[in-house]
């Protein structure tokens, strides 16, 4: 049964009991079809926030086109991060808005209408202010993408991984009304809005980062992606310890351990992380392959090593589904 928008906001990170124990049973069931999408199953939207009120730690991983998001449903993840630096980098300019929204937008829906699993995709900032915002849910949710994470910085972003470079935060009132403008906008009330915390990218620290999440989960946000660019876990950790003291944790944290790569999986787990997103690793390991094959090729001048390392063509017809086009010519085509 459909419940109005208004009811939606309302939940914001603390979805009510109810709703809840309606929908935890089904978290078993939210996994992976194959993409050809005959199988019934559970709506995106509802598998992405199943995911986020899940009894264990989720994992999210990150794609860039379609081919990659076929390759990360294929490979067992429950979900997929429609990466903004990914993305970017895959239509070779900075991670700086310089490819538009509709840029974007193009690119998450070949990768929607190519997998079967949620999609939450990294919307930067919002690409404007509110209004810009609220006209981007629109459009996700016309492509069945499940999500958006929105930062709170300005636009034009800065990637928050870059070292010395300035990160201005946007303020609180403003990107609270935009959570709100979100939340007032999607008509599906189980697509979902995560509120990315700067803080600590900013150096604005502990105080301002528990400041800002508290009042983004009152907006509406449905989780809180808490970032840091320390080689430790310190400043996750500072957080969520008092997150959680605070009797806040109703509302999921997902982090994004690009940088404290070397802390273990079990410790994030104990601290209370809902979801870990691996957030760049499919462009990262493809720039890598692409580099050493094109090095060969350089250097050898034939492609007696190459062929036998990489994928066949024949696998990059079945990550396009041409046998689906092979059988619908046979149905559909004059004998």
């Amino acid at each position: 049964m459909r419940r109005s928008v208004s009811r939606a906001v309302s939940y914001g990170c603390g979805w009510n009991k109810r709703y809840f124990a309606a929908t935890a049973s089904s978290v078993s069931s939210v996994h992976t079809t194959k993409s050809n999408n005959t199988s019934t199953q559970l709506k995106k939207t509802t598998q992405l926030r199943n995911l986020l009120r899940s009894n264990q730690l989720e994992f999210i991983c990150e794609a860039h086109n379609g081919l990659s998001a076929r390759i990360v449903e294929e490979s067992g993840f429950s979900g997929i991060w429609g990466s903004g630096l990914s993305i970017s980098a895959s239509l070779g300019v900075r991670d700086s808005n310089e490819a538009s929204w509709t840029q974007v937008l193009d690119v998450i829906e070949y990768m929607a209408d190519h997998t079967s699993i949620p999609i939450l995709l990294d919307g930067d900032t919002g690409y404007g202010n509110f209004n810009n915002a609220r006209r981007l849910i629109q459009k996700l949710e016309s492509r069945n993408v499940a999500g958006v994470c929105l930062e709170d910085k300005l636009f034009p972003k800065t990637n928050s991984l870059l070292d010395d470079v300035r990160q201005p935060l946007a303020d609180i009132g403003e990107f609270s009304g935009k959570i709100r403008a979100c939340k007032d906008t999607q008509k599906d009330p189980d697509f979902v809005v995560v509120a990315r915390v700067e803080s600590f990218i900013s150096g604005w620290g502990l105080d301002d980062a528990l400041k800002r999440s508290n009042a983004y989960k009152a907006a509406g946000a449905d989780a809180i992606l808490m970032h840091s660019k320390r080689a430790d876990v310190k400043e996750i950790a500072e957080f969520m310890r008092e997150w959680n003291s605070s009797g806040k944790n109703s509302c999921p944290v997902i982090v994004v351990p690009t940088k404290y790569y070397k802390t273990p999986t079990e410790e994030l787990e104990s601290l209370g992380v809902k979801m870990i997103i691996w957030a760049n690793h499919n462009l990262r390991s493809c720039i890598t392959a692409m580099q050493e094959t094109c090095r060969e090729l350089m250097e050898k001048k034939n492609l007696v090593g190459t062929e036998k390392r990489v994928a066949s063509v024949n696998e990059v017809f079945r990550l396009q589904n041409n046998d689906e086009l092979l059988q619908a010519e046979k149905k559909y085509l004059p004998k």
